[in-house]
Formats: structure tokens, C-alpha cells, sequence
């Protein structure tokens, strides 16, 4: 990617990270309730999801945003999510049952480098502390393929953790030193996150950062495809 510094590679494979987040689903769901609440909360905002659209949610871990996509979409409306890992997708199922909204959500196990989705077809796309498990090569991949299934007029809204401005962050730097010595497990990384969408031929419409567990930096990025 242009003119960017240097990016952690992804040493594990996406079937590695598959099976650990399988593994972890159950404590992961605490984790993402707790833990990613405010990120979450914020991500949600900004996408700003209308009744009767049609929304994609990529990476739906265990399905938090996913059931707050569908409840904003109302009955004329879809919201769909899809994720690579088995255990992941029935969680989420779960959850959207027990609201009550299975009748206006589609549910997906798939790879967001190659997903199942008719072009224009999505009014947004949302996707949360999910681009940047993937590896620096796949990035521009997986943005390109979002751009194609959005709507001309569509949106898209990242939060992903952030490198960009912070370098020199003890913080970051001791996550990327966790992330090469266990990437099975601290799979994502920080990445240049508006770089990477701007690179990838959006325009920015609006940004915003917050800081998890007072540690870790992340970006909020909405952006409409050019």
C-alpha cells in the first residue's frame, strides 16, 4: 500500500485462525459483550442503520451488533452477517432467536475475500475489529469485494485498531509482540485503517477514535465507495 509503514504480516493461516476462534466462541462472547461494548456502541452510531434497509455486518463474532443491525432495520428490512468460523455463526444464531428477529436476518459461513453477495446489493456494510485479522495482502481484497456488494450510494463503516499516529505506543508495540509470538490467538493486528480504505478507492466521509481497556487504540471509519 502506498506511501504506509511498516505492517505486521498475518503469520497464521485463516484455518488456524478459524479453530481458535472456534475454540474461544463461548468466552469470546463474554469478551465481546464486556470488552468491545463502547467501540461497539460507537461503530453502530455512525453506520446509523434506517429502517428498511438491507445491511451486511462482516465478521458477526457472536452476534451483539448483528441483533441491534436487525432490530434498526425494522420488518421491511434485512440485516445479513457472515463469518468464517461454524461456531460463531450458531452463536449468533442463537442469540437472534432468543430477540425474536430470525425473520429478518440471513446468516452466512463464509470468507469475506470471496462472499456469496449479488453486486449493489447492500445499502451498508459494517465491520468491527474484523479487517484487520486479515493478512496485509488481503485487505485491499476484502475491501474491493465490500465495494462491490454495496449500493452506489451505500455506506461502509470500519472500526478496526489503529496504528496510524501511534507508532511509538508501548501499548501497540507490546500487542504486535503478542501477535507474533501467539498470532493463532492475538490474530489481529494494528493497521492503517484509513489509508487502507482511502487506498482502496473510497472517499472518507467521517472518523472517529476511541481507546479500549485504556490501551488499545481504534479508528471509526465511514466511507461511501468512488
Amino acid at each position: 500500500m502506498r506511501g504506509q509503514k511498516e505492517v505486521l504480516q498475518v503469520p497464521a493461516t485463516l484455518e488456524d485462525i478459524k479453530k481458535s476462534y472456534g475454540k474461544i466462541s463461548r468466552v469470546y462472547a463474554t469478551l465481546e459483550g464486556r470488552f468491545e461494548k463502547g467501540a461497539r456502541r460507537k461503530g453502530l452510531e455512525l453506520l446509523a442503520v434506517k429502517d428498511g434497509e438491507v445491511v451486511l455486518e462482516i465478521g458477526i463474532g457472536t452476534g451483539f451488533s448483528l441483533k441491534e443491525i436487525a432490530s434498526s432495520v425494522g420488518e421491511h428490512g434485512k440485516a445479513h452477517g457472515i463469518d468464517i468460523t461454524p461456531e460463531m455463526v450458531k452463536i449468533s444464531k442463537q442469540r437472534i432467536e432468543e430477540a425474536g428477529l430470525s425473520d429478518r436476518v440471513e446468516l452466512y459461513e463464509g470468507d469475506a475475500r470471496e462472499m456469496p453477495y449479488e453486486d449493489d446489493k447492500f445499502d451498508a456494510v459494517y465491520m468491527a475489529a474484523t479487517l484487520e485479522l486479515f493478512d496485509t495482502p488481503d485487505i485491499p481484497r476484502v475491501l474491493h469485494e465490500i465495494k462491490r456488494v454495496l449500493k452506489p450510494e451505500g455506506r461502509f463503516v470500519a472500526v478496526s485498531l489503529s496504528k496510524e499516529g501511534r507508532e511509538g505506543s508501548r501499548s501497540l508495540r507490546f500487542y504486535e509482540r503478542l501477535h507474533q509470538r501467539f498470532p493463532q490467538y492475538a490474530s489481529c493486528r494494528p493497521i492503517y485503517v484509513e489509508q487502507s480504505i482511502r487506498d482502496a478507492g473510497y472517499e472518507i466521509l467521517q472518523q472517529d477514535e476511541l481507546v479500549i481497556g485504556s490501551l488499545l487504540p481504534m479508528k471509526i471509519v465511514v466511507a461511501a465507495p468512488i
